[in-house]
């Protein structure tokens, strides 16, 4: 593991909200074991191993009932430890993958039974190498008959640049931890506005309100200064939102959370049992384990 990185915490706690029946743990990962499943020579860091029964270990104590595990970039397009996760899991968890243009039509389909319902482009500078657009349309054309969406991650900063891209593409779009806003600036201004534009005038996206303790500058426990930021994207689209714990968290320097805490922070920024219910079950269930083709 790179050495000013931090390791999940070991011994979280139980939250004292209790979520309700069928919720999803809507963005985590696995991270290897290495020795089993090595990490991609191209990768910019290198994490802790956190493997699929950690993983399972957490959704019990936190009381999720299904994962969404997301292929991270320090795996590269090596979708091994994922799928081995999503097979081990026996139903009760779906795969976002990472491919190449070039993946075959019987690796594609190989992904789909095993679960994978989307693949993932990291637009994150520091982490990868973006692509010219027409690399990532290559891979679009192959996996939207499948029924499949694309998750995107940038920082919002970069948004007015990919605009043109990004509502081009004919799936669904799963937005990252809501575009990496910068919760410093305010929630009303030109920056956040940009991003709730999108929502709002291109209904095929979607939004994670995940990653608090990313964006935080006031930190933990509360996480105060992201609260408006995600209230505000779940009370103005409830039916287009999911909500995931980023566990292993990777690429954090400053703190490691409480997983605990943050599922005790969902009743903050989805406030009544109606949207509680639409972030947690209703809309992963819809998207991940509806009718797929």
């Amino acid at each position: 593991m790179d050495a000013d990185w931090l390791c999940f915490d070991p011994n979280p706690s139980k939250p004292a909200y209790r979520l309700p029946p069928g919720s999803v743990d809507a963005h985590c990962h696995v991270f290897g074991p290495g020795d089993v499943f090595p990490y991609a020579p191209e990768r910019k860091y290198t994490p802790c191993d956190a493997g699929k029964d950690r993983l399972f270990a957490l959704r019990d104590l936190l009381g999720f009932e299904r994962n969404v595990i997301v292929q991270a970039t320090c795996h590269g397009a090596d979708n091994r430890a994922m799928v081995d996760a999503l097979v081990a899991s026996e139903g009760r968890a779906r795969g976002v993958a990472t491919v190449r243009p070039d993946v075959s039509g019987d690796e594609l389909a190989e992904l789909h039974e095993a679960g994978v319902r989307g693949v993932r482009f990291n637009f994150v500078r520091r982490l990868v190498d973006p692509k010219p657009d027409a690399y990532y349309e290559s891979i679009v054309e192959r996996i939207a008959v499948l029924g499949w969406h694309v998750v995107v991650y940038f920082e919002a900063q970069d948004l007015a640049e990919r605009w043109a891209f990004f509502t081009s593409l004919p799936t669904t779009v799963v937005v990252d931890h809501m575009g990496r806003p910068d919760v410093r600036k305010p929630v009303d201004g030109p920056e956040f506005g940009l991003f709730l534009r999108l929502m709002d005038e291109h209904p095929q996206f979607w939004a994670k309100v995940s990653g608090a303790e990313r964006l935080s500058v006031s930190g933990p426990p509360g996480y105060d200064d992201v609260l408006p930021f995600h209230r505000r994207v779940v009370e103005t689209f409830p039916e287009r939102v999911l909500f995931g714990t980023d566990w292993p968290h990777p690429n954090l320097k400053d703190h490691m959370p409480d997983d605990g805490g943050l599922v005790d922070y969902v009743p903050r920024i989805a406030t009544t049992g109606e949207l509680r219910q639409k972030l947690l079950v209703d809309n992963p269930t819809r998207l991940y384990w509806g009718d797929h083709r």
